[in-house]
């Protein structure tokens, strides 16, 4: 079993910076790739970014967050990071790490159904 826990969330002003971590515990060394998650009112689960832990460290990300967002891991700490920069209201959600011990199909790198590990979340507001 892994247990994932975020933090680093908070409230922030259009164009502003935040970073998360999440750290694991538990059967950490069996984790092959992680990702982060985000979910607004109303809105169904999206992926932002996701990487796997070994090998080069294949980094993948949303459209939408691409040179902004920076997904990145310490192994030695089991601690995985998403730094946010340009924060935008858009941005405003409820972030979720992810975690699981598979290799993904191609292109399925950040669907939400590809993952088994999930964290409780950690809360990002954009005002403008």
């Amino acid at each position: 079993q892994v247990q994932l826990v975020e933090s680093g969330g908070g409230s922030v002003q259009a164009g502003g910076s935040l970073r998360l971590s999440c750290a694991a515990f538990g059967d950490t060394y069996f984790i092959y790739r992680m990702g982060w998650f985000r979910q607004a009112a109303g809105k169904e689960r999206e992926g932002v970014a996701a990487i796997y832990l070994g090998g080069g460290g294949d980094t993948y990300y949303a459209d939408s967050v691409l040179g902004r967002f920076t997904i990145s891991q310490d192994n030695a700490k089991n601690t995985l990071y998403l730094q946010m920069n340009s924060l935008r209201p858009e941005d405003t959600a409820m972030y979720y790490c992810a975690a699981d011990s598979r290799a993904a199909v191609r292109g399925q790198e950040l669907l939400s159904s590809r993952y088994k590990y999930w964290g409780q979340g950690t809360q990002v507001t954009v005002s403008s």
